[in-house]
């Protein structure tokens, strides 16, 4: 069975959720980005990292704004059901950007990164934080996922971003009219795309955006 959550930003209590704890080998947990284990390299993180790769399920999980896109590019590239997808440890891998997986059967099309209201910079933020200009997709990124999604006829089971298209986060932040390439990248993906649910993180809220968009935050959500 997939669970879908959203953002831990590094707070392991929310793998001891009772949803979560009760998760079997057969299980897949999918992180809607802002994973947060990858951000420091320390050796307190990297104990976590272990402790998390000897889970039963495998804890999958897409970039989002607040993850270290200069670690995540050390870990190796594997073959992943279906698709390809860098091993972090044991049974915990990032999905990448416009890969599609077979995953208990349904079809899964990932794709990480994000907007972060500060100023697209390399740098040192004042709250600890890094931003990274690659949180915005690639032009060969966004190829790619188009690519993939036409070799299985540009219809998937699900989609699983941490950010989400244009149109729908008018929905979340109606008075937010500012759109980056992200945003219209993902809404490219909506028009282009049969799907039956599409989950992401980002807004750190859980909310149902009819029929068929699911923000997702704190929740942890079955997918029949």
């Amino acid at each position: 069975m997939i669970y879908i959550t959203g953002d831990t930003h590094g707070d392991l209590s929310r793998f001891q959720t009772p949803t979560i704890k009760k998760l079997k080998a057969k299980d897949t947990l999918i992180i809607c980005g802002d994973f947060g284990f990858v951000w420091d390299g320390s050796k307190s993180e990297q104990r976590i990292l272990k402790k998390l790769g000897r889970r039963p399920h495998d804890t999958l999980f897409v970039e989002g704004c607040r993850d270290n896109y200069d670690l995540l590019a050390q870990y190796p590239v594997v073959p992943y059901r279906g698709g390809q997808a860098r091993k972090i440890c044991g049974s915990v891998y990032q999905l990448l950007r416009g890969e599609v997986y077979e995953i208990d059967g349904k079809k899964v099309f990932a794709f990480g990164g994000g907007y972060s209201d500060e100023e697209w910079l390399d740098v040192g933020h004042a709250d600890g934080g890094m931003w990274w200009t690659a949180e915005q997709p690639s032009d060969e990124e966004q190829a790619h996922g188009l690519q993939q999604l036409a070799a299985c006829g540009n219809q998937v089971d699900l989609i699983v971003s941490h950010d989400a298209p244009a149109s729908i986060r008018h929905f979340i932040r109606i008075e937010d009219n500012e759109e980056s390439t992200i945003h219209s990248y993902l809404e490219q993906v909506l028009h282009q795309c049969r799907f039956s649910r599409w989950f992401f993180g980002h807004y750190h809220l859980d909310k149902v955006i009819p029929p068929r968009f699911t923000a997702v935050f704190q929740s942890v959500y079955q997918v029949e």
